[in-house]
């Protein structure tokens, strides 16, 4: 093979071949050379075999992915696509495999661990991308809908929907050409996800004779396909907020060593087998896999008192949507970007792109099932027919592009497809700050993905407006925060103070005794631990608190009352003012945590800011979910274009390029995009 590899002044690969083969083979090897831990970490998520390394801790993510069937549904996935498509994906795991042993060498983490790196499978790329994806969005979400209908009525389903932890967060926008300097559009942007170190996007630059691309990888999977840029057309994507996986409750039965589901033909067999969770200094834990004809048993089984089973699109279909990642690279139009998104599926996205020739794109992308409208809100019973599948929504919601495109994971193009979605906040205020201009530059742009404007504090903050007869602290408190300017920047107090204001209030209407019964309820609820997350009452208070103060729907909760008390609370306690980058520090998951506790660096931001820095109002101000990259894609000249990453091009600890764009980052400069070769410096080594 002919392969050369670049690398710019922030060790960013950039990868040239004679051919797409040889050069998604030399992709695969890049990733596990970069970011081989990182890649292997993946593969045993995708697996269930996380625990042989990692310990008791992880056994309940193995459960859930074996008894999900994810890497089942990875085989079946690749047994569906056409044969160019999996013939690309087979010559991208050649690459991986070929590269992991130098990787290794390269990475303390596999010593650290006792592991050793293993080989991959030609469906391994799948599993990566259904593991990372499984939870994103959301169902466990109906787990908690359930419980409040339990404790507060049916009525009550939807009193704290508002977007998740985990889904929630992305920016994107796309300024038509009319309304740019260089006479072409800008496509531009913030994914935001769990903060991990190494990041899950990798920059990098892919050319063949065929196309020339840059963009934003997922290490473990070939191609760019979320966010990109070929020259003549960019994309973006941010999650569409859309309800696409069902929980059905089950009936089952032991016939022997059989097992069998109630369904809506009657009982019918149900495939069960056993399966061994190696777990690194403890013993094995065995665990029984069941599907229905609905699909895996995640929750319970037939001994438990709840047993519950999850349908995804993959699972039933066989598709991701990964022959969209070749047609990507080669795509020239918007035409072809739409085409190519035509064929995805998981997980269900908004999508933004644009081209040279000022075509414009705004339309969702996925998979997403016809169902009973129960079906998006609980765990509906798996017996009865009503609650089946019926095909799926063939077209899917677009909307034309009037000058500007806004996507904030906010109800708007995908609202017929979801239940909760972002507050409108982030998607107003960048509108807001996009209609200021009609002249925008690539790096003009960078300014927004760093807007620190608060407008979620509105409703708090007029309730306190309203409270008289405070005593003499709690009335400089207020006075304080009616004089705040509303941002939530590192070096501001007065941030930090209406954060803890937030939190006391938090607490309380959590505490409240209208809530009595549904902490109870979900607290002794039989699901299990992975499932915790979306079950537990303070944080889902304070996602929902914008809502909560605005409504009466929860009898006897007197909003101003609480936000009386929770103003003496904060006065009354005696401690030296802070700034909220002080308090508001990242916090970002490593498979494999340090011997020693790293202070990370403050930020700004918050939960609704356009700078989506979240903490967990109430339980800690750290965040460990913000922009996991930002973009601002120009079609005018693709090297005018921007990107940036948390923490650096590479995975290894210590190497230069490991964390040098963390200063970038929390500056929110961004580094340009360099395609000329004649400025990248070629790696000594070549394959």
């Amino acid at each position: 093979m002919s392969t050369r590899i670049y690398r710019d002044a922030w060790g960013i690969p950039h990868l040239r071949a004679d051919s797409a083969d040889e050069l998604v083979f030399s992709q695969g090897h890049n990733a596990a050379v970069d970011r081989a831990w990182q890649l292997e970490v993946d593969r045993h998520r995708s697996q269930g075999t996380t625990a042989s390394f990692l310990g008791e801790d992880a056994v309940g993510w193995d459960r859930f992915a074996r008894q999900s069937r994810l890497e089942d549904t990875a085989r079946r996935c690749f047994r569906s696509l056409d044969t160019d498509t999996a013939s690309w994906i087979r010559k991208y795991v050649d690459g991986v495999n070929a590269g992991l042993a130098d990787g290794a060498r390269r990475a303390p983490e596999f010593a650290a661990a006792g592991l050793a790196p293993g080989r991959w499978k030609p469906w391994t790329p799948l599993g990566i991308w259904l593991a990372t994806h499984i939870l994103f969005a959301g169902f466990p979400t109906k787990l908690w809908r359930e419980e409040v209908a339990h404790a507060l009525g049916d009525g009550a389903i939807e009193l704290f929907a508002t977007d998740g932890t985990g889904t929630s967060g992305s920016n994107g926008w796309l300024v038509a050409a009319e309304r740019t300097v260089g006479g072409a559009p800008i496509v531009a942007g913030d994914p935001h996800r769990f903060i991990e170190d190494p990041g899950i996007y990798q920059q990098i630059h892919l050319a063949c004779p065929e196309f020339d691309v840059v963009g934003l990888a997922v290490p473990g999977v070939p191609g760019i396909a979320h966010f990109g840029h070929t020259g003549t057309v960019a994309w973006a994507i941010t999650n569409a907020m859309a309800d696409y996986q069902d929980l059905y409750r089950e009936r089952l039965r032991r016939r022997g060593t059989e097992v069998e589901a109630l369904g809506p033909k009657g009982w019918r067999p149900a495939s069960v087998h056993t399966e061994t969770i190696e777990v690194a200094s403890a013993g094995p834990v065995e665990i029984e896999v069941i599907e229905t004809e609905r699909g895996p048993v995640v929750i319970g089984g037939p001994d438990d008192a709840v047993a519950i089973s999850l349908r995804v699109p993959p699972r039933v279909s066989g598709e991701l949507g990964f022959g969209a990642l070749p047609a990507l690279l080669r795509a020239r139009t918007v035409a072809d970007v739409d085409r190519a998104f035509d064929g995805w599926a998981e997980p269900v996205n908004v999508v933004q792109a644009a081209d040279s020739r000022g075509g414009l794109l705004h339309r969702v992308a996925g998979r997403v099932p016809l169902r009973h409208g129960e079906n998006r809100l609980r765990v509906v019973p798996a017996w009865d027919a009503a609650y089946e599948w019926r095909g799926w929504h063939e077209t899917l919601p677009r909307e034309p592009v009037e000058g500007i495109a806004v996507m904030a994971n906010q109800r708007g193009i995908a609202a017929p497809l979801g239940v909760e979605f972002a507050p409108p906040h982030r998607a107003e205020r960048i509108r807001t700050l996009l209609d200021a201009s009609g002249a925008w530059s690539a790096k003009a742009m960078t300014a927004l993905h760093m807007d620190t404007q608060l407008a979620s504090a509105k409703t708090l903050l007029e309730l306190l407006a309203g409270l008289d007869g405070l005593s003499a602290d709690a009335a400089g408190l207020q006075h304080r925060l009616l004089s705040w300017d509303r941002r939530m920047d590192a070096a501001s107090t007065d941030a930090a103070a209406y954060a803890e204001l937030r939190s006391a209030v938090v607490r309380r209407v959590a505490a409240h005794p209208a809530l009595e019964a549904l902490s109870e309820r979900v607290g002794s609820a039989p699901y299990p631990q992975l499932f915790r997350p979306w079950l537990s009452l303070v944080p889902r208070v304070a996602f929902a608190l914008e809502a909560l103060l605005e409504s009466e729907a929860l009898p006897g909760v007197d909003p101003a009352e609480v936000v009386r008390a929770a103003v003496e609370e904060v006065a009354a306690a005696v401690r030296t003012p802070t700034a909220w980058g002080e308090r508001h520090r990242l916090a970002p998951w490593r498979a494999l945590p340090v011997a020693t506790q790293e202070v990370w660096p403050g930020l700004s931001g918050d939960h609704d800011c356009v700078l989506s820095t979240s903490s967990v109002p109430g339980i800690t101000d750290h965040s460990m979910r913000g922009p996991a990259a930002r973009y601002v894609w120009d079609l005018a000249r693709r090297d005018d274009s921007l990107w940036v990453v948390p923490f650096g091009a590479s995975g290894v600890p210590g190497d230069a390029h490991h964390r040098d764009q963390l200063p970038l980052w929390l500056r929110g400069e961004l580094a340009p995009v360099i395609t000329d070769w004649n400025r990248l410096t070629e790696e000594s080594h070549a394959f």
